[in-house]
């Protein structure tokens, strides 16, 4: 799976459609092997991403959980305290 495509289920404030558009273009760069798709086939990679963003959008949407939501402050923090340390 991309490394750069990221959890988006249950954060305050939610996903963004910016955010799942992001996750969809990850997920089409990496199933079609290419960051840019030729002339020919940019019709087909741009269904592709607003197809998969749709059913991101539905899937997130439909999900339920007992757990409260993460701060995306957080969460992010967290992330670069990560990083500092794996990096360093």
């Amino acid at each position: 799976m991309c490394r750069n495509i990221k959890p988006l289920f249950n954060f305050d404030p939610p996903a963004t459609d910016q955010e799942i558009r992001d996750a969809a273009l990850q997920f089409v760069r990496n199933l079609s092997g290419t960051t840019k798709p030729s002339r020919r086939n940019e019709a087909a990679f741009e269904h592709a991403i607003v197809s998969i963003a749709a059913c991101a959008r539905e899937l997130l949407d439909s999900l339920e959980t007992s757990h409260p939501p993460h701060n995306r402050e957080e969460v992010a923090a967290k992330a670069r305290s990560r990083n500092l340390t794996r990096f360093a």
